[in-house]
């Protein structure tokens, strides 16, 4: 059986849609402005591998590693609530399956401790 990765087209595929993905980042009233010093062409590689090793293609990240870029930018629930919104919808777009956009969401949800602080910022 495919993996989620193999079933929409591999490292590119992935790539695409993380390039949608973060067009909706930048242009979010919530989260927008976490980008504006951010070097984009960097984050959406790291972020192309991440999903990518979550949806059963080459593993690139580690819990601790998650932790030490996440833990102190003090992000949000309403933050990561927004991302999980954005990345629906951008999983939507692309075609992918309600089952698979399920399964994602899922996997990033299980990383919810290794994304948002010790305690849990609130806003």
């Amino acid at each position: 059986m495919a993996t989620i990765y193999e079933k929409y087209g591999g490292f590119a595929a992935i790539n695409r849609a993380v390039l949608a993905f973060y067009e909706k980042v930048l242009d979010s009233d919530v989260i927008g402005d976490r980008f504006e010093n951010v070097r984009m062409d960097r984050l959406i590689d790291h972020q192309t591998k991440f999903l990518a090793s979550l949806l059963g293609g080459p593993a690139s990240s580690s819990p601790e590693h998650l932790r030490q870029v996440h833990h102190p930018l003090q992000l949000t629930e309403a933050e990561f609530a927004e991302m999980a919104v954005l990345l629906r919808e951008t999983l939507e777009e692309h075609g992918f399956a309600e089952p698979d956009i399920v399964t994602v969401i899922d996997i990033v949800e299980g990383h919810r401790r290794n994304i948002l602080p010790p305690g849990g910022a609130h806003g």
